[in-house]
C-alpha cells in the first residue's frame, strides 16, 4: 500500500454515467443492456484519481443501488476526506468503518485514493498492492443464452478469441442441457457455471449432475447468508464451490474457508469495499491455500483498470472476468484501450491505474455533474 505521501483532496466530482452494451447480458436474476454507473474523481495538488461505483439501478446482486451510493458518498464518505490531508487509503478506510454496510460506495472513494496517491508517487497501482505480474490471465462471462445452440455458439466465438476461462450463468431450468452441449462440443475448455444463488439444497441433484462436465468450479449455487448450506452441499459435490456474493470481508472468507463451505473465491472490489479489504481477503485465502480470481460487474475502463492492478497479485491463480472492454462498448471512457490477445490482458505500467479518461467519450455519456468542496 501507499502509505508515505499526504495528499490534501481538495474537490470530489461525482459524474452520472449510462453506457450502451453491444448485447443484452442476462443472469438468474435479471437482464440489462445499458450500464449506469457513478464514477468519482477526487482533485487535489494538480492530480486527479478516479473510482468506478458498480452499484446497480436495482438491489438483486447487491442491496445497494445507484440511488442509495449517492446520499451515502455526498453525506458520509466524501466529507471523511474533502478539505483534509489524507495519508493513505488506510485512513479512509479506519475513518468509513463507522458507516456500516455501503461497500460499493466506500469502494468508490477508497479506489480513487489509491489512484490518486499512487499517481502521486508515480507508482503503478498494481505494484503499489503487492502486485508481481506484468500481465493477467482474462477468462470470459456468458450471460443465460435463450436457446442451447445459442449458448453452444456463444462459447465457440469466445473460446476462439483466446479466453483463457468460460463462464457460463446458469438458473434452474436453463443449466444441465447447456452444460451438456458445451462439454461435448469443447471437451477441454476450461469451463465453470455462476447461479448467483438462484438454487436451494432442494437442488442438491440437480448441482450434483454437473459433476459430470468436470467443471473448474461451481460459483454461488445458494443463497448468499447461508454459508452453511454451502458447505453441506460442498459434501456432497465433486465439484468446488466458489463463493463471491456470500464473501464481503477478510473475516467472512476466513469463517466460509473453515466451514468448508468454498475451494475457491472470487474477489470483487466494489462487493468488499475496496482495495484494501480485497488484499486482506486474498491474504486470507492464499495462506489457507484457496485461489481466488477477480469478478467483474460490467465495469467501464476505470473499474476495469482497477480490476487488473488488483488481479496482478499472486494469490490470483484463475483467469477473471476482465475481458476486453471492447466486448462490452463501443467506445471506451479510458485510454489506452484495456484489450486481451490470447486471453492475456497487460497490467498497465503508468502511474496509478495507468490509464487516462477520454474527454470527448465520457463527456457524450454523462447525464448529470455534482461537484462537492470542504
Amino acid at each position: 500500500m501507499i502509505d508515505n505521501r499526504k495528499m490534501r483532496v481538495e474537490c470530489a466530482v461525482l459524474r452520472h454515467v449510462e453506457m450502451p452494451l453491444k448485447f443484452r447480458f442476462r443472469t438468474s436474476f435479471g437482464e440489462t443492456g445499458v450500464k449506469k454507473f457513478l464514477l468519482l474523481e477526487l482533485r487535489g495538488e494538480g492530480i486527479s484519481g478516479w473510482g468506478e461505483c458498480v452499484a446497480e439501478e436495482g438491489p438483486f446482486y447487491s442491496p445497494e443501488t445507484l440511488s442509495t451510493a449517492l446520499p451515502i458518498l455526498a453525506e458520509y464518505l466524501l466529507p471523511l476526506i474533502l478539505g483534509k490531508a489524507v495519508a493513505s487509503p488506510s485512513a479512509f478506510d479506519e475513518a468509513a468503518k463507522r458507516v456500516r454496510g455501503n461497500r460499493m460506495a466506500k469502494a468508490a472513494v477508497e479506489c480513487a485514493l489509491q489512484d490518486m496517491l499512487a499517481r502521486a508517487s508515480g507508482v503503478p497501482l498494481g505494484r503499489a498492492l503487492g502486485g508481481t505480474r506484468e500481465a493477467i490471465e482474462v477468462g470470459v462471462s456468458l450471460g443465460i443464452s435463450p436457446t442451447v445452440q445459442d449458448t453452444v455458439e456463444n462459447v465457440r466465438k469466445h473460446v476462439a478469441q483466446g479466453y483463457r476461462r468460460i463462464k457460463l450463468k446458469i438458473e434452474p431450468g436453463r443449466d444441465f442441457d447447456r452444460l451438456a452441449a458445451v462439454r461435448e462440443a469443447f471437451p477441454d475448455v476450461t469451463l465453470t457455471v455462476d447461479a448467483n444463488a438462484a438454487y436451494t439444497l432442494a437442488d442438491a441433484g440437480t448441482l450434483r449432475s454437473f459433476d459430470a462436465f468436470r467443471l473448474d468450479y461451481m460459483e454461488q449455487p445458494l443463497h448468499h447468508e447461508d454459508v452453511v448450506a454451502h458447505a453441506e452441499l460442498a459434501k456432497t459435490l465433486k465439484t468446488p464451490i466458489c463463493l463471491d456474493e456470500s464473501i464481503r470481508s477478510a473475516a467472512g472468507a476466513s469463517a466460509a474457508i473453515a466451514l468448508g463451505a468454498c475451494k475457491v473465491i472470487n474477489i470483487k472490489i466494489g462487493r468488499v469495499g475496496g482495495h484494501a479489504e480485497a488484499v486482506r481477503i486474498h491474504d486470507v485465502a492464499r495462506a489457507a491455500g484457496v485461489p481466488v480470481w477477480c469478478g467483474g460487474m460490467l465495469e467501464a475502463g476505470i473499474g476495469r483498470a482497477h480490476n487488473v492492478a488488483i488481479a496482478s497479485l499472486p494469490g490470483f491463480s484463475k483467469p477473471g472476468d476482465t475481458s476486453s472492454s471492447s466486448r462490452y462498448f463501443e467506445e471506451d471512457i479510458v485510454t489506452p484501450a484495456l484489450e486481451a490477445t490470447d486471453g492475456l490482458m497487460p497490467v498497465p505500467t503508468g502511474p496509478g491505474t495507468g490509464v487516462t479518461i477520454r474527454p470527448d467519450v465520457l463527456g457524450r455519456v454523462t447525464t448529470a455533474i455534482q461537484e462537492f468542496r470542504a
